[in-house]
């Protein structure tokens, strides 16, 4: 895999919370619902995108804004209309002084909003990402990113738009897939901007490094040495450490460790995992030496990680 699809993966929707809206102005909608991370896509119409602690951003056709939480937002006709509505974690909507709408806005399948001829219809997905692979791809993210139709010229969203509302058989998968689609061709546009893109996303097109990146990332139990590695890129041990450490920004082994303890923290919450399973799979010898590492790293046990999920 290739570090984007590693860290992806972690992402993936699984049942996510996908939502139609249809409004018509003047609308404001304060989210607090404490999502990781977000995609919102305007299908028809404008809406502003403005992040608590950010400059707002105006959306139009085709564009797709990505938020990373916790922190709230607004999602308006225009960044000074009053609040309307505010959604709660859990995606519970409510009045300014807590009402509820879920029913009262609803407007079929996966849509709810002013009524079904509204100026503006918005696509928004939620991810919960719980995972610490998960969350190496929010740290190399903004606050808000926005990706202009014209810049991807994508066929996803009105796509998406088009099977959001459909209730057939296997429809949450569909779903799924499209929203994971749309989000990692936004993530791509965007870092294809000069300067946008995090370390190991660059490193990956490297001929050297990206190599070294996907061997470490899909065997992670071999008991790998720098020049082991090396070896296997076809480079020499002193080429091999210092453009990766150039370019990815640590050592070949330090990113290894960040890795193989990442992995090891989401497989230790699966419900059937064991310590001793988990050391084998990300490369230690033993529960002992797994726990050493892992205590050290996240500062509590493998046993109190699990109790805390």
């Amino acid at each position: 895999m290739d570090p984007l699809v590693g860290l992806l993966d972690g992402a993936r929707a699984r049942g996510a919370f996908l939502l139609r809206s249809m409004l018509d102005p003047p609308f404001a909608l304060r989210i607090e619902d404490r999502a990781p991370l977000t995609v919102v896509a305007l299908v028809r119409g404008t809406a502003w995108v403005a992040p608590d602690d950010g400059t707002p951003v105006r959306l139009g056709p085709g564009d797709v804004a990505v938020l990373r939480g916790p922190d709230g937002y607004l999602v308006a006709d225009d960044p000074v209309t009053p609040p309307q509505v505010v959604i709660h974690p859990g995606q519970r909507c409510t009045t300014l002084w807590g009402e509820p709408l879920a029913e009262t806005m609803a407007l079929g399948v996966r849509t709810w909003g002013t009524g079904a001829g509204a100026t503006t219809v918005l696509l928004t997905g939620t991810y919960q990402l719980p995972g610490e692979l998960s969350r190496r791809l929010l740290t190399a993210l903004p606050p808000l990113l926005v990706v202009d139709g014209e810049e991807w010229r994508s066929p996803l969203v009105p796509l998406l738009a088009d099977e959001v509302t459909r209730d057939e058989p296997g429809q949450e998968a569909v779903l799924d897939r499209l929203l994971d689609l749309v989000l990692i061709a936004a993530l791509r546009t965007f870092f294809a901007r000069p300067g946008a893109a995090p370390a190991w996303y660059v490193a990956a097109a490297d001929p050297v490094v990206g190599p070294a990146l996907r061997l470490l990332q899909n065997e992670p139990a071999r008991p790998w040495t720098v020049a082991a590695l090396a070896a296997e890129v076809g480079v020499s041990r002193a080429a091999l450490a210092r453009r990766f450490t150039e370019l990815v920004g640590e050592p070949p082994m330090t990113f290894l460790t960040g890795w193989r303890l990442a992995l090891a923290a989401d497989l230790l919450r699966e419900p059937d995992a064991t310590l001793g399973a988990v050391a084998r799979k990300v490369g230690y010898g033993s529960p002992f030496a797994l726990s050493s590492a892992f205590r050290r790293v996240h500062g509590v046990s493998p046993r109190e990680h699990r109790l805390a999920r």
